[in-house]
C-alpha cells in the first residue's frame, strides 16, 4: 500500500491534516487549473467509507461522474491510486465540458450517425440530444449485461472518444482515424471475454454464499466479505487477471474463531487447484462449507453493532468482535473506538486502543 511520501510525490498540493492520516486537504491539478479538495478517511483508513468535500466548481464538473468515483473508492487499494483515478476522471470531465461549447462540423454528425447505423441501433442503449454521449450495450457469453459509455469530442473520428466501463481493470482502446464505433465495440466484447473467468468466480460466490460486503457489488468490485459463521467472515480479494489463483484472504472475527481458519489456509495452500472453481478451492483449503443461501437467511450473520444497535453505519458493517468466546459481540470500529476513548481504564499505543468490551468487560 502506498504511503504518505508517495502521495506527496505525486500530489504535492494535497497535505495531511493530522498524524493519523485520516484527513487530507489541498488541491488537485488538471489542465493547468487547481481545484480545492478535502478527503476524510475513517479510523480504519478504508477508502470505501471515505468522505470527499470539494469546491462548488469541482462538484459541478464531476457531477456526471459521481458513480464512477464511488466505484473507484471501493476498488482502489490506497489513496494514491484513487487520486490518480480522480485526476484522470477530472481531465476527462474538463475535456468534455470544454467540448460542449465547441461547434461541431456537419461531418461530425454524418460520420457518427453512419457509424451507429453500421454498428446497429439494437446495440445502442442511449444517445443524448447533443449527440456527444453514446451508451452501447453488450451481452457476454454467459448472458451478463454490460454498458460502455462513449464521450465524443468535436474532432471525432480523428480523435477517439473517452470510454467509461464498469471493469476491475483499465480499458484502453486501440484507435486510428479510420476506425469507427464498431471497432470500439469489438474491443469491448473482447475485453468482456477476457474478464469472463473473473466474473464467473465472483458470480458463483454471490450466488452460493452470503456476501456481507459489498451489498450490491458492481462489476468492477474485486473483493467479497463472505460469511463463515456467527460473527466470523473472510474477506477475499480476487485478482482480475488471475481469477483462478489463490486470492488474498483476510479473516474477521474473534481470535479463537479465526485462528484455526488461518492455520488451515496456511497448511493447505499447496492444495490449491486452478482447474476447479475459486469457491470450491476455498472450501477445500479451509475444510468448511460456507453457509448456504438456500438454508439460512442473511440476518443469521448480519448482527447489529453492540453499541449503536445498527447494522450499517455510514456504509460500514460491524467488523470487530470481542475475543471472549462466551461473548463474541460484534461492533463497528468507529463505535468501538469512540467507546474505548471514553473509558478511563483504556490505554492507547500509537493508533491502537485497548480496553474492556462494552458487553462482558473482558
Amino acid at each position: 500500500m502506498a504511503g504518505p511520501r508517495a502521495l506527496l510525490r505525486q500530489f504535492p498540493l494535497l497535505l495531511p491534516q493530522n498524524r493519523r492520516g485520516t484527513a487530507y486537504e489541498g488541491f488537485v491539478t488538471a489542465q493547468g487549473r487547481d481545484f480545492h479538495i478535502r478527503i476524510l478517511l475513517p479510523e480504519d483508513l478504508q477508502l470505501k467509507n471515505a468522505r470527499i468535500e470539494c469546491s462548488w466548481t469541482l462538484k459541478k464538473i464531476l457531477h456526471r461522474y459521481q458513480h464512477i468515483l464511488k466505484q473507484r473508492l471501493h476498488s482502489c487499494p490506497d489513496l494514491v491510486s484513487f487520486m490518480v483515478e480522480l485526476k484522470t476522471v477530472l481531465e476527462i470531465a474538463l475535456k468534455n465540458t470544454q467540448d460542449l461549447h465547441v461547434a461541431r462540423p456537419p461531418e461530425y454528425y454524418s460520420c457518427l450517425v453512419r457509424d451507429l447505423q453500421v454498428l446497429g441501433w439494437n446495440k445502442v442503449a442511449y444517445v443524448d440530444t447533443g449527440l456527444t454521449t453514446v451508451k452501447l450495450k453488450a451481452e457476454d457469453s454467459c448472458g451478463r449485461q454490460h454498458l460502455i459509455t462513449l464521450k465524443l469530442n468535436a474532432k471525432y473520428p480523428t480523435e477517439p472518444p473517452d470510454c467509461l466501463v464498469d471493469f476491475p481493470v483499465q480499458f484502453a482502446i486501440s484507435w486510428m482515424p479510420q476506425n469507427s464505433l464498431l471497432d470500439i465495440y469489438q474491443q469491448f466484447l473482447a475485453a468482456l471475454e477476457s474478464l469472463k473467468g473473473f466474473w464467473d468466480a465472483l458470480d458463483e460466490i454471490d450466488g452460493k454464499t452470503w456476501v456481507l460486503e459489498p451489498e450490491n457489488p458492481s462489476r468492477s468490485a474485486t473483493a467479497r466479505r463472505i460469511a463463515v459463521g456467527n460473527n466470523v467472515s473472510v474477506n477475499v480479494e480476487v485478482d482480475p487477471h488471475h481469477p483462478n489463483m489463490l486470492p488474498e484472504c483476510y479473516f474477521l472475527g474473534a481470535d479463537h474463531a479465526v485462528a484455526p481458519l488461518r492455520e488451515k489456509l496456511n497448511n493447505n495452500m499447496h492444495l490449491w487447484d486452478p482447474e476447479i472453481s475459486l469457491l470450491q478451492n476455498l472450501k477445500d483449503l479451509l475444510e468448511i462449507d460456507f453457509p448456504s443461501r438456500a438454508v439460512l437467511e442473511k440476518s443469521d450473520f448480519a448482527k447489529d453493532c453492540g453499541i449503536c444497535y445498527a447494522y450499517r453505519l455510514h456504509g460500514a458493517t460491524p467488523d470487530h468482535v470481542c475475543d471472549e468466546p462466551r461473548c463474541g459481540q460484534p461492533f463497528h470500529q468507529a463505535c468501538l473506538y469512540e467507546w474505548l476513548q471514553g473509558l478511563p481504564t483504556s490505554r492507547q499505543s500509537f493508533n491502537v486502543i485497548f480496553g474492556e468490551c462494552p458487553y462482558c468487560n473482558k
